[in-house]
């Protein structure tokens, strides 16, 4: 989703914000994850398995956790890196508290 520069510009402010309420104010966000999940997901899978063989990505029970110091933010990289990095850190702090990957995935229209 931090990819997708759409979905990036409608984050809502807060992780406060209820996922409903705001997939109901922002209706092109499925549409957006629709269309781009599957292509997304030849870029993402590879790079997930190569953090996870780099043991900065662990999986711990039902997540992935970041080895501490692993991942330095980029605070002076290009301006759409430093944007991605920041939307995948909020919804990586938002996403988890809806429930479980299967609810965010139904809930954003993704099918397995």
């Amino acid at each position: 989703m931090a990819f997708q520069p759409s979905i990036r510009t409608a984050l809502p402010a807060t992780t406060r914000t209820g996922l409903m309420n705001w997939l109901d104010e922002n209706e092109a966000v499925r549409v957006a994850m629709d269309l781009n999940a599957a292509a997304l997901a030849a870029v993402v899978r590879p790079g997930l398995l190569f953090a996870l063989q780099g043991d900065v990505l662990r999986l711990e029970g039902a997540g992935l956790t970041v080895k501490p110091r692993a991942v330095t933010a980029l605070k002076d990289g290009p301006e759409q890196s430093t944007a991605i990095q920041k939307a995948a850190h909020q919804l990586g702090r938002w996403l988890p508290s809806t429930g479980s990957i299967s609810t965010v995935l139904t809930l954003l229209g993704v099918q397995a």
